[in-house]
């Protein structure tokens, strides 16, 4: 049925949900009248740096705190991220039998590429649409449409998986399917009830979505 299956980053493939809690923390502290909370940054999960930027601060030009985010983003990165069970297995396994993959993330491309180094996942990567790449970030369609069609494949026959919202939302507006993940931060039921056509609770089910055995194609 697919013949290519897009990834969202935080918290789908990659667990940075500690890490992008801790980062918007230390950026906000001191520096605005209310105090975050966790909640409050989890909410926000999967929308753009500077959107959520300028809903905390109230401040259009964010420069400043988007520098002092991305300055303990990275001083962090590899003590805070981990990944999540089967992540690599089945890149892996998808990859070898002849789907193609990408990614598709509203973050930027050298912090991107970091979390995917870390964990030996960009070898099963064909495309890789950051936040710099698009003119509109997700939930619309636009990134999804370019790694489409960097990877050739229709919008039909292309799966988006994802941990938020705005995956399932960027997937409706390109016309493809979406999975949601299970191990979203936030919640499970929140995340049905935007309406993704699958719900996978371990990884390793994509291989069955996608018609695929663990060491190949059905």
């Amino acid at each position: 049925m697919f013949k290519a299956v897009l990834f969202d980053l935080d918290g789908t493939i990659l667990n940075t949900n500690e890490l992008i809690v801790a980062s918007f923390l230390h950026t906000l502290e001191g520096e605005t009248p209310r105090v975050y909370t966790r909640e409050d940054i989890i909410r926000n999960f999967g929308r753009t740096l500077v959107d959520q930027m300028r809903e905390y601060t109230g401040l259009q030009d964010v420069e400043r705190y988007i520098a002092k985010y991305r300055e303990f983003n990275i001083e962090r990165h590899d003590e805070l991220i981990m990944d999540f069970p089967y992540v690599k297995e089945v890149l892996e396994a998808l990859h070898g039998a002849g789907l193609r993959l990408g990614v598709v993330t509203s973050k930027i491309r050298r912090t991107s590429l970091m979390g995917l180094e870390r964990f030996g996942l960009t070898p099963y990567l064909e495309a890789i649409v950051t936040v710099e790449d698009v003119v509109e970030p997700k939930p619309h369609g636009e990134g999804i449409l370019k790694a489409a069609a960097l990877l050739g494949v229709k919008p039909e026959e292309t799966l988006m998986v994802g941990d938020s919202q705005y995956d399932i939302l960027a997937a409706k507006h390109a016309g493809t399917r979406s999975a949601g993940v299970a191990w979203t931060a936030k919640g499970e039921d929140y995340l049905l009830g935007i309406g993704p056509d699958y719900m996978i609770r371990d990884m390793r089910e994509l291989l069955e979505i996608c018609s695929v055995k663990s060491g190949g194609a059905d």
